[in-house]
Formats: C-alpha cells, structure tokens, sequence
C-alpha cells in the first residue's frame, strides 16, 4: 500500500537538501525526478530491479533510467506489471498527495517532474516539492510551463 504520509515526511524533509544516500544530479541534468523517485520510493518502500525496464537506484552509476528521467518513469508508472510502484494519468482534481505532476516548457517533451503535496482543484491551488530549484508548498502555476499530466500513484 503507498504510504501518502511518508511521501510527504519525507519531500518536507529533503526538498531544500539532499539526502546524502542518493547522488544529487543537478551538475549533470538536474535532480528533479530523482527527488520525485527518493518520495515515492518513500511511499511503496519496494524497488523493481528488471534491468531492461524496472525502477531501481543502488547508487549514481547504477539506477535505472526511470529514476532519473522524465519520460522514463512516466513510461514505468503507467506500464509496470510487475513490483514497485505503478500509476495511471489522471486530471489534476483527483490528485493526492504523493502523486507526480511532470510539465512540459515548450509544449512538446516534458522534462521536470514535480511531487504533490497538498492536492487541490487546479494548478492555481495544487502544492509541489521539487528538486533542481528546490521548493516545498509552491503552486504548480507559479511555473512557466506549457503543458502539464497527472499521474495518481495506485501502489
């Protein structure tokens, strides 16, 4: 069962730090769906260690794609069979916390990935955590983005 409380523990407790048992991607990339990934794994407490398509962190050499990158865990939440984590896209009123809000800046590719952590009715009054420029309580609106998709975390 995703423990919604303990994602919120934990994004409050490192969304101005890091968490020295993870690498901080920011030099290289930016550490946004890496953070995302630490608040899930937070919630589910279980890692998918497929190699070819799972969802897994052991250090900054070996993770899998999908910890790190945008695209790459919206494509393992909504299409993991197997352990760990797994999420439908969603509106955003039916968000909860915990769940993941990724925004696209040019209205094309998505490429930050935000934690909810007060759900609301629209991006005016949704709060997120998130990574590369830290926040904790921010409205999604404050972004300059283009589009946006809601993923709601199932397990």
């Amino acid at each position: 069962m995703y423990n919604r409380q303990k994602v919120y523990e934990y994004a409050k407790k490192w969304a101005y730090g890091r968490n020295p048992k993870y690498y901080n991607f920011d030099p290289v990339g930016g550490d946004c769906t890496n953070f995302a990934s630490q608040c899930i794994y937070a919630g589910c407490s279980q890692m998918n260690y497929n190699q070819n398509n799972g969802w897994y962190y052991i250090n900054g050499n070996n993770k899998s794609p999908s910890w790190t990158g945008v695209e790459f865990l919206y494509n393992f939440l909504t299409s993991n069979k197997g352990i760990g984590p797994k999420g439908e896209k969603t509106d955003i009123a039916n968000l909860k916390i915990g769940d993941i809000i990724q925004l696209s800046f040019n209205g094309i590719s998505y490429t930050h990935t935000l934690v909810v952590i007060q759900n609301g009715t629209s991006v005016y009054n949704t709060l997120i955590a998130a990574h590369t420029y830290d926040v904790f309580g921010k409205s999604v609106v404050e972004y300059g983005f283009e589009i946006y998709r809601c993923l709601h975390i199932k397990s």
